[in-house]
């Protein structure tokens, strides 16, 4: 069965800092991290504010999520928009999610200007990201599994033959097995189970 691509998504590998961006004796520094929840945001900037005492602005962005994505951008007391919508803006042109990208500002006694700002932290941003490992991965889904060991050669075949990753298992006469299958794939393989008839297959809550 052929399978479409909406349940791949990019994002970043690891950390990545960017080059300096300087700009009438400003300094913009750039730095991207992989996140997979909300929680993650405020212990990073905290640590990033700890790394950059001296900064003046720790200005943000951050996306989450693939079919239903959630975002947010933050100027960090920057003119409104002129800095947090143009980071935004440079992981749209990335095209990643699940990410957070923060633009360190370092005043260097000049204002540049609501245009020069925006260009400052689209920059910054750019910088960083133009530096990341961006890694492709897809979204799973579980589906759990509950059989007889007798019939464990059979279970085992399907598992196998479509690459299947065990997540959680348990072996006794009664086995419980959950494995992790392609978003895409999900209810094909749910009915390759069904059709062994000799176990219970469901998608997982």
């Amino acid at each position: 069965m052929e399978v479409n691509d909406s349940d791949l998504y990019k994002t970043i590998k690891n950390t990545s800092e960017g080059d300096i961006y300087k700009e009438k004796g400003s300094k913009f520094l750039g730095y991207a991290f992989p996140i997979e929840s909300l929680d993650e945001v405020e212990p990073i900037l905290s640590e990033l504010k700890k790394s950059h005492a001296k900064a003046r602005h720790w200005c943000y962005a951050w996306q989450l999520g693939v079919e239903t994505p959630i975002y947010r951008y933050n100027d960090d007391g920057e003119p409104g928009n002129s800095a947090g919508k143009p980071i935004y803006g440079q992981i749209q042109s990335f095209d990643l999610t699940n990410v957070l990208v923060v633009v360190v500002r370092y005043f260097g006694g000049t204002k540049l200007g609501v245009g020069g700002l925006v260009t400052a932290y689209k920059m910054g941003a750019k910088l960083c990201l133009e530096n990341a490992v961006v890694v492709q991965r897809m979204l799973m889904t579980a589906i759990d599994l509950e059989f007889d060991y007798a019939h464990m050669d059979k279970v085992m075949r399907i598992i196998k033959e479509h690459n299947l990753k065990i997540k959680e298992q348990k072996m006794e006469l009664n086995c419980q097995f959950q494995v992790l299958v392609r978003r895409n794939k999900a209810q094909e393989i749910l009915q390759l189970f069904k059709n062994l008839r000799c176990l219970e297959a469901k998608i997982s809550n």
